[in-house]
C-alpha cells in the first residue's frame, strides 16, 4: 500500500509540474510555438519589462495600481497558491525535504529556475516579487504537513513515554 501512494503521489506532482509549467511558461502561446522563442534577446525594450526590485509588484498592485481588481487578486493570490501544492507534496515524496529550510530554498530555487528561462526565452517577465510570492506558496503549502507531523509524532511520543511507565 505505500508504494502505491507514493506513486500516486509522484504521478501528481508530475501532472502538477506539466500544468504549472503551461501556466507559467507557456501561458501566452502553445508549446509548438516554442521555437519562435529560443532564442536569447538582449534588446532594450524587452528587458526593461522586468521587475529586479523586491516588493515594487506587490506594492504596485496593492497601492498604486490602476488596473482591475481581479487582476491584482489572481496576480497576487495566483503567485501564491501555484506554488502550495509543490510545498505540501515535496515533503512527502522525500524525507530531505522534511525541514522548512529545505522546503525554503527548493521553492525559491524552483521558482527561480521558471523566472530565469521567462527571461532569456522571452516567454514573460522576470519579477522578484514572484519569487517571494511563490516561495510564500510554498511554505504555505509546507505548514500542514509540518503541523500534522509535529502533532502526530508528538502523540506517538507520549503514548510510547505512557506505555512505557
Amino acid at each position: 500500500m505505500k508504494i502505491f501512494v507514493k506513486i500516486l503521489l509522484s504521478l501528481c506532482m508530475i501532472l502538477y509540474l506539466l500544468i504549472l509549467t503551461k501556466l507559467i511558461l507557456f501561458k501566452t502561446f502553445s508549446i509548438t510555438e516554442m521555437n519562435d522563442h529560443i532564442s536569447f534577446s538582449f534588446n532594450g525594450r524587452y528587458w526593461g519589462s522586468h521587475n529586479f526590485i523586491p516588493f515594487k509588484t506587490i506594492f504596485h498592485y496593492l497601492f498604486i495600481a490602476d488596473v482591475n481588481t481581479s487582476i491584482r487578486i489572481e496576480n497576487i493570490v495566483g503567485n501564491i497558491i501555484g506554488f502550495v501544492p509543490f510545498g505540501f507534496m515535496l515533503p512527502l515524496l522525500s524525507k530531505m525535504f522534511s525541514r522548512f529550510k529545505s522546503i525554503l530554498i527548493a521553492t525559491f530555487c524552483f521558482s527561480f529556475t521558471y523566472e530565469v528561462l521567462q527571461l532569456l526565452f522571452e516567454l514573460g517577465s522576470f519579477d522578484t516579487d514572484d519569487l517571494i510570492l511563490n516561495t510564500l506558496g510554498g511554505i504555505i503549502g509546507y505548514l500542514p504537513i509540518k503541523l500534522f507531523y509535529t502533532v502526530f509524532l508528538k502523540n506517538r511520543t507520549m503514548r510510547s513515554q505512557a506505555q512505557g511507565q
